[in-house]
């Protein structure tokens, strides 16, 4: 996260977030693991760490993308970047999360979850948008009527970039979206952002445990607000952070997500329609 500003994690500490690394990759996301068989199957239970390759675009055929269009024509993309998150968590982390919660949205409500965007607004914005408006168009023209673009990058300028993208594709009112952070709609005491501190640390130990390495933090005092060496801004997550807080973030983000979804859904002019989705065939469709 790129600035000096200060977001709240939950409504205690602010937390600084300092000028970190600019680079960027374009990635798509292929850890996942089986074990959930529909969205259907997750209303009503707590969260899994396992995210289903039933709602993930990249991981669908034609058929199954056409239908999930039809049930619920809800997409959400996820945008992140590579950067610092402290010596004991992935660079990845802020796309891995908000993928991860938009996958737990879909489980659970409907909808298709777009690959990770890993591209940021520390781009130049002139050519970014616009590319970003190319992909909602190709979303919109695939038959998703809501697309809400959702940043595990908690600064204002991913939220703006999304929703200038956005702006075009929406304007004729056939559609909806909204730019988002992950923890926006759920933000509270059981569920908030830092930067690889309590929260962060959390997601990834319920989402990908593997990839966390607390004792790569050491046993001496971390340095304060975002500063050199660690990097991290929040609650001491050798204190702090665990799977279990992880599980219930992501609950909440995923299910505030997903509620979202509907309300946007439900506010254009035919809340369903009736009409079948684009075919996903050669002649009618061939790519986003």
């Amino acid at each position: 996260m790129n600035n000096d500003s200060a977001i709240e994690a939950t409504a205690g500490t602010p937390i600084s977030r300092r000028g970190f690394v600019r680079s960027a990759a374009a990635i798509t996301l292929g850890s996942v693991a089986q074990g959930i068989a529909s969205p259907a199957a997750s209303a009503g239970k707590e969260a899994r760490s396992e995210l289903s390759p039933s709602v993930q675009m990249q991981f669908m055929r034609p058929g199954q993308l056409e239908k999930a269009i039809r049930d619920f024509p809800v997409v959400y993309v996820p945008f992140g970047l590579i950067e610092w998150h402290g010596r004991h968590l992935p660079l990845g982390n802020d796309a891995l999360k908000a993928h991860a919660i938009l996958v737990k949205a879909a489980e659970h409500a409907g909808g298709v979850v777009y690959p990770p965007v890993y591209f940021h607004d520390g781009f130049p914005k002139q050519f970014l948008i616009p590319i970003l408006t190319e992909l909602f168009e190709r979303l919109k023209k695939t038959g998703f009527r809501v697309i809400l673009g959702v940043s595990g990058h908690n600064v204002q300028g991913q939220i703006d970039m999304i929703d200038k993208a956005l702006a075009p594709v929406v304007a004729d009112g056939t559609v909806a979206g909204a730019g988002l952070w992950e923890i926006t709609l759920s933000q509270g005491a059981e569920s908030g952002t830092d930067h690889a501190a309590k929260w962060e640390t959390s997601n990834m130990m319920f989402l990908y445990p593997d990839l966390v390495d607390m004792a790569a933090l050491g046993d001496g005092p971390l340095a304060p607000n975002m500063k050199p060496p660690d990097g991290i801004g929040g609650q001491d997550p050798r204190k702090h952070a665990s799977a279990e807080v992880g599980r219930r973030n992501v609950e909440l983000a995923s299910r505030a997500i997903a509620k979202k979804g509907r309300e946007l859904l439900g506010s254009l002019p035919t809340a369903r329609d009736t009409s079948p989705p684009r075919a996903i065939t050669p002649g009618q469709w061939w790519m986003i």
